[in-house]
């Protein structure tokens, strides 16, 4: 009988001091684990998004380039190789393709349809009158930027701006920043042209 009480102690007594995880242990190792892993998706889509940039900049800077007035002042078979290299490099940059995909809802998806056609006309009336187009872009700039402009904001495309996503206030800024510069490159290329036309003398009739 006493021999039955000791193995009967023996074998409860494993169970007494054994730990199994809880429910709550194991739901709070796996929020942990999803926490780790949303740090790292946020860095991810970080990263990519300074990969989207660079190569918009990269484009950019071709682009300008191959428009500048030091690539017209050069010899055409420089200009020639040049142009082949730049082409190039344009080509490579563009194989490149990276996308960092936003979450809307419907209000922001409207907001951005609306953003975009906005600028899209912009552009267009561009072509037409560059000084009245760059200063209808300026304002449009400056409903973007949270620091005081030193032009007049335009406030109904700032609405349209805020309702947007938060990626998307900052691709749209972006945007118009790129067009504001390639306007003011415009503007001093031309000027640079027409004074070399002015400077020209076989353009004043002399010899």
């Amino acid at each position: 009988m006493a021999q039955a009480k000791i193995n009967a102690k023996m074998t409860d007594g494993p169970c007494k001091f054994s730990r199994t995880m809880s429910m709550a242990d194991r739901s709070g190792r796996l929020l942990e684990n999803l926490d780790q892993l949303e740090m790292r998706v946020e860095a991810l889509r970080e990263t990519a998004s300074a990969m989207e940039q660079e190569r918009e900049c990269i484009l950019e800077m071709i682009q300008s380039i191959q428009n500048s007035q030091e690539m017209r002042n050069i010899c055409a078979g420089e200009r020639e190789e040049l142009d082949l290299t730049a082409d190039r490099l344009m080509g490579r940059t563009l194989s490149v393709e990276i996308s960092v995909g936003t979450i809307r809802n419907s209000q922001q998806e409207e907001a951005l349809r609306h953003a975009t056609s906005i600028i899209d006309e912009m552009v267009k009336k561009l072509l037409d009158d560059m000084v009245s187009g760059r200063q209808r872009l300026l304002a449009l700039l400056a409903a973007c930027v949270t620091e005081a402009p030193p032009v007049a904001i335009d406030q109904k495309f700032q609405a349209i701006v805020i309702s947007c996503a938060l990626e998307d206030q900052k691709k749209i800024k972006r945007r118009l920043e790129t067009l504001v510069r390639n306007v003011e490159n415009a503007e001093k290329n031309i000027k640079i042209m027409d004074n070399q036309k002015l400077d020209d003398p076989k353009a004043n009739g002399c010899q």
